[in-house]
């Protein structure tokens, strides 16, 4: 939990670094936060079903993992 906390101080303080920087929230936010972690802004959640791998194209890949 004590290394959950670090990393959270570390990312917050990243971010803010990113808005002196940037001068826009949502710039600096999704320049820090790791891409693999999917984040959208809010307004465009609807369109990540657009991009998303159907159900069909992630059991392929699965399978070529094993």
């Amino acid at each position: 939990v004590k290394e959950l906390m670090v990393f959270l101080d570390i990312a917050v303080f990243e971010i803010i670094l990113a808005y002196l920087e940037k001068r826009d929230w949502k710039e600096a936010f999704f320049s820090v936060l790791p891409q693999r972690k999917g984040a959208v802004p809010l307004g465009e959640a609807n369109d990540l079903s657009k991009h998303a791998p159907s159900e069909k194209e992630d059991e392929d890949n699965d399978s070529d993992n094993n």
